[in-house]
């Protein structure tokens, strides 16, 4: 029998249908997904890290101090190097997420990756002086990592001075972003705004 997450989600069964990046996804069952940076100094260390834990990890920022999408977000060290308390606010949002899906909430996690992650971007290369963008493919690992970390951001945005919590506000990221909503996810627009930037540098 499998160690289930948080005591409470199954890691068994689970469907990867993005073939690319499921090489970067890690599902391996865990309790608490905490790994303790053992993973940090490996060569691919991060792809051996459970993508919950991954996460947890990407909320543990600090503000941004400038304008983000056209807001402020300044987290005043409350997030910094918080990793039980990033862990508590993502085992509350894949509770809400159950009960709102009511499926598996690791799966929804999975889909809303899956959704989020962009296939192209732009890098800046120099030829004789001047500089300019052109397109590239975006290997599985930083697109799985430009996923989370839109998500992420998503959630801090919108429980920033607002009523909501942050695991509801990240909660409601995942259920959109799992659904494919256009409109209420911000993962997906930041994804739609990458590949259109690398569309016109082709």
């Amino acid at each position: 029998m499998t160690d289930k997450l948080f005591g409470k989600y199954s890691m068994d069964g689970l469907e990867i249908r993005d073939k690319s990046i499921a090489q970067a996804i890690s599902l391996k069952p865990v309790v608490v997904p905490h790994s303790f940076g053992r993973n940090a100094k490996r060569y691919m260390g991060k792809t051996q890290v459970n993508i919950v834990e991954r996460l947890a990890n990407k909320l543990m920022r600090g503000g941004t101090g400038a304008k983000t999408s056209g807001k402020v977000i300044r987290t005043k060290g409350q997030m910094q190097g918080k990793k039980l308390r990033s862990l508590r606010i993502v085992d509350d949002a894949l509770g809400i997420v159950a009960n709102e899906t009511k499926g598996n909430p690791v799966q929804a996690l999975i889909r809303a990756v899956e959704n989020a992650a962009p296939r192209e971007d732009t890098t800046r290369v120099s030829y004789g002086g001047v500089s300019y963008q052109v397109s590239v493919d975006i290997s599985a690992t930083r697109r799985l990592d430009m996923a989370l970390r839109n998500m992420a951001l998503a959630a801090l945005m919108g429980a920033f001075n607002k009523p909501k919590s942050l695991s509801q506000s990240l909660a409601s990221e995942i259920i959109n972003t799992a659904k494919g909503d256009v409109q209420a996810s911000y993962a997906i627009k930041k994804r739609d705004e990458t590949e259109r930037m690398a569309r016109s540098a082709r």
